[in-house]
């Protein structure tokens, strides 16, 4: 009976000591944090697949949340007051590094802290923003990936043109806050002369401006849309495509996930690829290196798609060539 009481105690011991063995070792390893701050809201289909690329892309990498990394999320829905609402409480949390998506919250970071490193998103113009020093060399606490050019925009102009030659009339929906949207109006008012087109400035502040401004738009014949890539009107999208269905106007996009929603046309960067790159970023920042020496990169593939049932919807017929060029087509 003694012997068996020492195996059992001896046994309750080894057990005892190896608990906390086995703890400090999984404790040896630094757990890390990630703040992420999304300019959509958190049931937005596109939110979740960007987060779901980044996290995947983590993971290869081999970072995975709840064991080695913890990753606290936020949703702006395009609203400035919860931008700097959950910029503060992200950085509250200490993070080793915060992916933020759009200009406007990285605005709003920016304006909180000169340390925590910063891996950017949908940023269009990080160094007329005063985000980073150049392109190749941030020279701060922010870099990331910026989806789109000024001079895209004439492109999206060519192709209104393209799929809907009658087309004299252009409405640009854009932010006048933001510095993108009022950078790509610049590029197409450049343009616009050598396609014949009349361009009109659609304000999109909130809701209500859209419908307004839309609908005053539409009173006249041989319109058409430009949608520039800005936060607002991926937060509206279902809105816009609404109201260019309600009013037959041929829009353009500036991603996929407009085309998906029911946009005619879309051309613009892959919206997802940045973040698998993103987490390339935050894992070098975790290995030692930083912001400023990461240069800013460019999109690497860039997705024509069409929606031939909104096509059909509008009256349109779609050049043979046009549709051949498609990345795809959404019947």
């Amino acid at each position: 009976m003694l012997d068996m009481r020492r195996r059992e105690f001896i046994s309750l011991l080894g057990g005892a000591m190896a608990w906390p063995l086995a703890a400090r070792g999984q404790q040896g390893e630094r757990v890390r944090r990630i703040g992420v701050l999304m300019n959509l809201a958190a049931d937005d289909a596109e939110s979740q697949r960007r987060v779901t690329g980044f996290v995947q892309a983590l993971q290869g990498l081999g970072w995975t949340d709840g064991r080695n990394v913890k990753i606290d999320y936020r949703w702006g829905a395009g609203e400035m007051e919860l931008y700097r609402r959950y910029a503060a409480e992200l950085l509250a949390l200490a993070p080793d590094v915060i992916l933020a998506t759009s200009t406007p919250v990285v605005e709003v970071l920016r304006g909180l802290t000169r340390t925590v490193p910063i891996v950017f998103l949908q940023v269009a113009d990080p160094v007329g923003a005063g985000f980073v020093e150049s392109l190749a060399h941030p020279g701060g606490n922010v870099t990331g990936f910026s989806p789109v050019e000024y001079g895209f925009s004439a492109k999206w102009l060519e192709l209104l043109r393209e799929i809907a030659p009658p087309v004299k009339r252009v409405g640009v929906l854009r932010d006048p806050t933001n510095a993108a949207g009022i950078g790509q109006l610049a590029a197409l008012q450049s343009v616009a002369p050598s396609f014949g087109v009349e361009l009109r400035v659609v304000g999109m502040l909130d809701a209500d401006e859209i419908e307004r401004g839309v609908g005053a738009f539409a009173r006249a014949s041989n319109g058409g849309l430009i949608v520039t890539a800005i936060p607002l009107t991926a937060v509206h999208r279902a809105l816009i495509v609404t109201l260019a269905a309600k009013h037959r106007l041929p829009a353009v996009y500036p991603f996929r996930f407009f085309a998906v929603s029911g946009g005619l046309i879309s051309y613009g960067a892959d919206s997802i690829e940045p973040y698998r790159r993103a987490a390339g970023y935050v894992d070098r920042i975790f290995k030692g290196e930083k912001p400023a020496d990461l240069p800013v990169q460019a999109p690497t593939k860039y997705e024509l798609v069409i929606n031939m049932k909104t096509a059909k919807a509008l009256g349109l017929t779609v050049p043979l060539a046009l549709l051949a060029r498609a990345d795809e087509v959404i019947e």
